[in-house]
């Protein structure tokens, strides 16, 4: 089974762009750490507690019938997300402390500067957390590692069409998907405006589903080739 880290800038970005594939990786009993970038608050309707339970019971959510979706909260500032060395470090110390071996972030084209500055910081932190003879805060005397796979999720605030470079397959997990947004009622039950948040991502999986001939999808880019052993992975789109 794979170590597998899932970075989001805010508590219900993982949900949004890949909450699907995050039960599916449960499912098969693979160890799925979710890191939160920043608390998510302010909002409007939120507060840090609040968004700490509904950020649990996501993850609870996602874990249902799998191994335990773990949890855990940085506290960079939220809204102020900067690209440095020391958030570098944080991150880094992450990686090594959970020996991450597969790393998940958002997809490098944001409008919402906190999600362009935490994928510049996972990308860099992926090659720090391998540096020899220095020490990472937080990586519990792990040793140094470099992520085999870094993947890009979509969870965007900018207007534009995924490119995805594959699609996973989540028909059997949709539904718990949208259980696990929905989780966050401060954030997308009590603002009515937001409401309309969970039928674009349910519409979204439709769409990406259909692209492969399946129920329902989910994104992902990759600037890393994928090497493929046989054939035997690949689905077959139906009516192609």
């Amino acid at each position: 089974m794979a170590n597998v880290l899932v970075v989001g800038p805010h508590p219900d970005d993982q949900e949004i762009g890949m909450g699907g594939t995050i039960a599916l990786l449960a499912s098969q009993g693979h160890n799925v750490l979710l890191l939160d970038m920043t608390d998510g608050e302010p909002t409007p309707h939120g507060d840090r507690e609040t968004r700490a339970k509904e950020a649990a019971h996501a993850a609870e959510i996602l874990s249902e019938g799998g191994a335990p979706v773990r949890r855990r909260l940085l506290g960079l500032r939220n809204r102020f997300v900067e690209h440095t060395i020391e958030a570098r470090h944080l991150v880094a110390g992450v990686m090594r402390s959970h020996q991450a071996e597969i790393v998940f972030c958002p997809h490098p084209e944001d409008a919402h500067p906190d999600h362009v500055a935490v994928t510049r910081i996972v990308e860099d932190a992926r090659f720090d957390a391998k540096l020899t003879r220095i020490d990472m805060p937080g990586d519990e005397g792990r040793p140094p590692i470099y992520p085999a796979w870094l993947f890009y999720y979509y969870a965007s605030h900018l207007r534009r069409v995924a490119d995805p470079s594959f699609i996973m397959d989540i028909s059997p997990f949709a539904e718990r998907k949208i259980e696990s947004i929905t989780a966050y009622r401060s954030q997308f039950v009590l603002p009515e405006k937001n409401r309309r948040v969970v039928e674009w991502v349910r519409a979204a999986g439709v769409y990406f589903g259909s692209r492969i001939g399946v129920g329902a999808g989910e994104p992902f880019f990759t600037r890393e080739p994928i090497g493929l052993g046989s054939l035997a992975g690949v689905v077959n789109v139906m009516g192609s």
